[in-house]
């Protein structure tokens, strides 16, 4: 079998392949890179073609070895292709070797181009991080991450664009870059890939918040205040090192103000993802009509809205607590969303907007993994779980509005449409992958569309 039809065969069942729900007709091979390692490591561009008529173009670390293969890649073999065992080969130490090497020099294979901002050290062992789902990412010793984006979509990336501007801007509250990898796809320079410097011994904001909300469902009697894992602080932080990350951002890049004909626009685009998820999800029918009300109240809007450059894709698990304080990651932007939507100028309510989803998701997830029913199952913990969410959402919004001089929950026609955009994308998601986990998002929905008894 060829390698472009073992690739039609293998990549469906990868994580980071984003194209599950059309099946692909053909894989063709773009750019073919050899970068020169006794393992015979080579550079893909692939453009996949679904039966559908789309296209999508990922990459490829192809490593291809004779004889049987080390039991450490075993797991990663894609195929044999004249006699020799294909693998993915962002799994081997001898190929991520050579791509710090490259970074390291600043050098070029056949037009990707490897650059570097600081002096790397190369002689570091390597290895793959475990959970990430649209990416892989590469950490060398304790030094330096490297993250291949998979899905390539040309132009710059806006994880490298956003993170540079706010290094260049003295930010503190980025991982640093160290470098990146680019070639030029359909004329364009092409992000690649990123290197930032690694922080070891850094928290991730998602597992702080889950350990809290089990620390408050072990106690009988506590209330979330009460608990000695109470998280309400480090969310307060978490708002202040937001809104200043904000700040940033409108100052490095450009910013403006949308008026009523681009606030029109948007409350488009969120009735255009609603019926789009109506149409999958029967479960959402009976918010249907209380939610086109409150995208309605969008259109409606005739005040000046602050739009700027944004983190665009902004929940728990982006963020990081260091000795330092908090540390956004990850400024890709939803990877699924086409390049010119990401790094358009929105609103920074979005980011609240996603961050106050995940408190929700923090507490109520534990729920649906204790009973498979979700947030319907065991009240007293259901309302333990409710009374942690709004002690944090408050928390992270009293930071933010300390910081940044406006309060989020002022703008409460944006703030509120922003959050059921981002809950009728989790019910979407939920009820193709997790359908235990619908309730979730289907509960904060009721919830945000019923302080006006049901009407948004």
């Amino acid at each position: 079998m060829s390698l472009p039809e073992l690739l039609r065969e293998w990549l469906p069942s990868q994580r980071w392949y984003a194209g599950k729900g059309a099946a692909i007709s053909s894989v063709d091979i773009e750019r073919d890179v050899r970068l020169g390692t006794e393992a015979d490591v080579r550079y893909l561009l692939l453009a996949v073609h679904a039966e559908d008529g789309g296209t999508e173009r990922y990459q490829l670390l192809l490593g291809q070895r004779g004889g049987d293969l080390p039991q450490r890649l075993e797991h990663v073999v894609i195929g044999e292709v004249d006699g020799r065992s294909a693998y993915d080969a962002v799994h081997d130490p001898e190929a991520t070797q050579r791509l710090l090497e490259l970074l390291a020099s600043d050098g070029e294979a056949d037009g990707v181009r490897f650059r570097s901002t600081v002096s790397l050290e190369t002689a570091l062992t390597s290895r793959v991080m475990g959970a990430e789902q649209s990416n892989t990412s590469v950490v060398y010793g304790d030094e330096y991450i490297l993250k291949l984006f998979r899905r390539v979509q040309p132009g710059t990336n806006p994880d490298l664009e956003l993170t540079r501007a706010l290094a260049e801007g003295g930010s503190h509250s980025i991982a640093a870059p160290v470098g990146w990898i680019e070639g030029d796809v359909d004329g364009q320079a092409t992000t690649l890939g990123m290197a930032q410097v690694f922080l070891k011994g850094s928290a991730e904001g998602w597992a702080m918040a889950t350990a809290s909300v089990r620390d408050l469902f072990a106690e009988g009697d506590l209330h979330a205040d009460e608990v000695g894992g109470d998280f309400a602080s480090e969310s307060e932080r978490l708002g202040a090192t937001t809104a200043e990350v904000h700040a940033l951002l409108a100052q490095v890049l450009p910013s403006s103000t949308a008026g009523p004909d681009q606030s029109q626009d948007t409350a488009r685009q969120l009735h255009e993802r609603l019926e789009a998820a109506l149409a999958v999800v029967p479960e959402l029918a009976p918010f249907g009509d209380a939610l086109r009300r409150a995208y309605d109240a969008v259109g409606a809007l005739t005040e000046p809205v602050p739009v700027q450059r944004v983190h665009g894709d902004y929940h728990l698990g982006q963020v990081v607590r260091t000795q330092d304080g908090w540390v956004l990651l990850d400024f890709e932007g939803e990877p699924a969303r086409p390049l010119a939507e990401r790094t358009a100028l929105m609103s920074p309510l979005r980011d609240v907007a996603g961050m106050l989803r995940s408190f929700d998701y923090a507490a109520r997830h534990l729920l649906a993994e204790r009973s498979g029913s979700g947030a319907g199952a065991e009240p007293h913990l259901a309302y333990r779980a409710t009374e942690w969410a709004e002690r944090n959402r408050e928390a992270f919004c009293d930071g933010y509005a300390r910081t940044a001089g406006t309060d989020p929950r002022d703008a409460s026609v944006l703030l509120r449409a922003f959050e059921l955009d981002k809950a009728v994308y989790e019910v979407v998601y939920e009820a193709r992958n997790r359908p235990t986990w619908l309730p979730i998002p289907l509960s904060s929905i009721e919830r945000l569309v019923a302080p006006a008894g049901g009407a948004a």
